[in-house]
């Protein structure tokens, strides 16, 4: 196999992965909606919940490339937190129009994501 179908497989593994995980965050976030409506949540507890989807998803999506890559298994997991933020961030800029929203809590959300995201691969 030459490094051309390497790096496509790899790439091809990496979309999935991080198709996988935002389906997955969009399920639980729709879960979390529906809570909201049914038992009136505050908006601590929804906050909470949102980092904890966070913080469950990209764990998921480490753990699963780290299963598959066999070595530098924290590398992966912490380059899947890193791409689940980059995605999360560039589709909350599309969304808010700004970084006026969401600025607050960037660099909190991303060592959470690349922090779960790495011990997800170390724990595979």
């Amino acid at each position: 196999m030459g490094k051309k179908e390497i790096y496509m497989g790899k790439a091809v593994f990496i979309t999935k992965c991080m198709l996988a995980a935002y389906i997955l965050t969009a399920g639980l976030l729709l879960l979390l909606a529906f809570m909201l409506y049914r038992f009136g949540l505050s908006e601590k507890v929804v906050s909470i919940c949102i980092i904890g989807i966070y913080i469950a998803v990209t764990f998921l999506a480490g753990l699963i490339s780290g299963k598959r890559a066999g070595k530098k298994k924290f590398l992966w997991g912490l380059a899947m937190g890193v791409a689940y933020y980059i995605i999360l961030v560039i589709v909350s800029l599309i969304v808010n129009r700004g970084l006026q929203d969401v600025a607050g809590n960037l660099v909190t959300v991303f060592f959470l994501c690349a922090a779960s995201g790495m011990l997800g691969g170390m724990v595979s």
